[in-house]
């Protein structure tokens, strides 16, 4: 198993992104990750997603369901400025927070969407993505809302993903990583048979 990595040129946005989480966390109480983790937790675990990536092509649409800090749509956004990203969550308060990173960071590619997923208007994505969010049935039930016809989606899921049923008609393909202190992780590749 691999470790992912974030690109040096990340370096210093994604640095302003935890101090602005920190100043945030004192009074909004967004995370109950220690400091000392959430680079790891947070930014390194989002870019495993990093790869499938590369097929996207300019302007193409990436859904972030239960985006909660922006996490992993920050990453996303700011590893690939060309694409058009949607971080999705029910919370007004941590959307508050992604609004304020797009602007302080700057990200001018990262939208905040703010409902819940069963309610909003399809957003026309091409690529899903979601972190510790609902079961592979709740997941796809909203991607086929929310994604293009055969569009991918990508599961960030712990060791033990397989004891989830994976729904009739779609696949699930495992991408095993690791995380050097947080342990084995792994992105869930999910496609339409």
């Amino acid at each position: 198993m691999t470790c992912p990595h974030l690109p040096p040129h990340l370096d210093a946005p994604l640095a302003r992104y935890l101090d602005l989480l920190d100043q945030w966390n004192q009074t909004h109480a967004l995370t109950a990750l220690p400091r000392a983790v959430r680079a790891e937790e947070l930014l390194l675990d989002a870019a495993a997603l990093l790869p499938w990536l590369a097929p996207l092509t300019a302007g193409s649409r990436v859904a972030d369901f239960g985006t909660g800090m922006g996490i992993p749509a920050v990453v996303i956004a700011l590893a690939r400025p060309e694409l058009q990203v949607l971080a999705v969550d029910a919370s007004a308060k941590k959307l508050a927070f992604v609004r304020q990173a797009c602007l302080e960071l700057p990200i001018p590619n990262l939208l905040p969407v703010q409902g819940r997923l069963e309610a909003l208007a399809p957003l026309a994505a091409d690529l899903g993505v979601a972190k510790a969010l609902g079961s592979f049935e709740q997941l796809l039930g909203w991607w086929q809302r929310h994604g293009r016809p055969g569009s991918r989606f990508l599961a960030l899921k712990g060791p033990d993903w397989q004891r989830e049923p994976v729904p009739a008609g779609w696949t699930a393909t495992p991408h095993p990583y690791v995380l050097p202190t947080r342990g084995s992780r792994t992105v869930v590749e999910l496609a339409q048979k």
